[in-house]
């Protein structure tokens, strides 16, 4: 017999179904419940509602487990390419030689973006957020590739749209940045791999190549596979619920990036970073700062440590730590800012506070060192979590069209004025 819940309203009792996930995930199914009932539910924020059944992402935040299409996020960040987990998330499988072969070659066909579109960079200012730009940037392919209007044309054309859009990215994130500091922009190198090439059109000069360090392209590999996906987060809904209403995919994205770009979602890592700075400016006291993070009427929180989700640790970030040591090693960088962060991560796996409250250095904390290390500026770092978030967005996308969801329009409980009569403006 299926599982109901009941619920008793005005006399009359009604029965909801209940709903098993694959991983053993219990929601009740209220899909109906306005319809048989005439009431709606209210949840706040979305806490607690499911919104679409997916099979991306698997994430149990009690126990730090993280999947990607039932793979564990370690063992892809281990020993997967980023374009093979971007081919994963996208078609459900790992690729083989062959199939991941096509995927690359087709990506690197498309990693040029058009020539018009450097007058757009040009019209910003230099001072222009890197976010915003790129957004635009996105958004803008549409005017360029209008085949791509109508997502359910066919499938060739849908392919060829998410292709196109991973391949420029890169181009489009690497040439803000050059926009920024008013450099000549540098094209790709489809010699180079996914990671080198953003490298590449990051620090080259038209003069002077950049030679891409091992190290730092597998970090920044890793990086981008650890934010690929994090199932129904604020950018992920905001992407399913535009799409929902058939617009494109570069506008879709672009609505994606725009709610990423929001300080409380995509902006933690650089909050480590200012966090640190300001610490330093301080004259780099550690323990007075955690001092004052230990005090609960002191408004100072450690940016980077503990996690919404994750109640016990973030298994992206055990993952990334060795990385950022792998940078700090091979750069020899001589920071105190780095220094302050690796006495703030030894007070949290230490002292008894941390331990006891789960507030451990995550994924955000070792990211910001990481792109603070190898120069990437603050302001971009959001632009990085964009970069490696896209081909989870475009996932989310795709899975959404192929189940046919039907548009998103939640409801709401009126708060506001009951009916009142116009008053004429000289009459009042």
């Amino acid at each position: 017999m299926s599982e109901v819940a009941k619920i008793e309203l005005g006399g009359e009792s009604y029965e909801l179904p209940v709903i098993t996930g694959s991983e053993n995930e219990k929601a009740i199914d209220i899909s109906k419940f306005r319809q048989e009932t005439g009431y709606v539910t209210l949840d706040s924020g979305y806490k607690n509602t499911g919104a679409t059944k997916s099979a991306i992402t698997f994430l149990n935040g009690e126990e730090g487990i993280l999947r990607y299409r039932g793979y564990p996020i370690e063992q892809l960040a281990e020993n997967a390419t980023f374009l093979e987990v971007a081919y994963l998330l996208l078609y459900g499988d790992l690729p083989n030689k062959d199939e991941y072969k096509l995927f690359e070659s087709s990506i690197n066909r498309h990693t040029l973006v058009h020539e018009d579109m450097k007058r757009f960079f040009e019209a910003y200012p230099s001072q222009a957020h890197p976010m915003g730009v790129l957004s635009s940037m996105i958004c803008s392919l549409s005017t360029f590739y209008t085949e791509s209007l109508d997502p359910y044309r066919s499938s060739d054309l849908k392919d060829l749209t998410i292709h196109r859009l991973i391949a420029k990215m890169p181009t489009l994130a690497a040439w803000a940045y050059k926009n920024s500091i008013r450099h000549p922009f540098i094209y790709p190198k489809n010699e180079y791999g996914y990671c080198e090439n953003f490298l590449h059109m990051m620090y080259a000069m038209p003069t002077e190549d950049y030679k891409v360090d091992p190290i730092v392209s597998t970090a920044l590999n890793k990086l981008l596979i650890l934010h690929a996906d994090h199932e129904q987060n604020c950018s992920t809904s905001t992407v399913r619920i535009v799409g929902s209403s058939q617009a494109n995919l570069y506008a879709t994205i672009s609505a994606g990036i725009s709610a990423l770009w929001g300080p409380l979602h995509g902006g933690a890592n650089q909050a480590v970073i200012e966090m640190l700075q300001q610490i330093h400016h301080d004259g780099g006291d550690v323990d007075k700062w955690v001092k004052k993070a230990k005090d609960k009427n002191d408004p100072f929180r450690l940016m980077g440590f503990g996690h919404r989700v994750y109640k016990n640790f973030d298994p992206r970030a055990n993952i990334i730590k060795k990385s950022c040591d792998d940078v700090l090693n091979q750069m020899g960088i001589n920071d105190p800012m780095l220094d302050i962060a690796k006495k703030l991560e030894k007070v949290a796996l230490e002292d008894e506070y941390f331990k006891a409250r789960n507030l451990y250095p995550n994924v955000d904390f070792y990211s910001g060192i990481i792109y603070k290390a190898i120069g990437i500026p603050t302001d971009m770092f959001t632009v990085m979590f964009a970069m490696g978030r896209l081909p989870g967005w475009i996932s989310q996308w795709k899975e959404m069209l192929e189940n046919n969801d039907p548009i998103g329009r939640p409801r709401q409980i009126y708060t506001g004025h009951k009916n009142r009569d116009y008053v004429k403006l000289e009459d009042r």
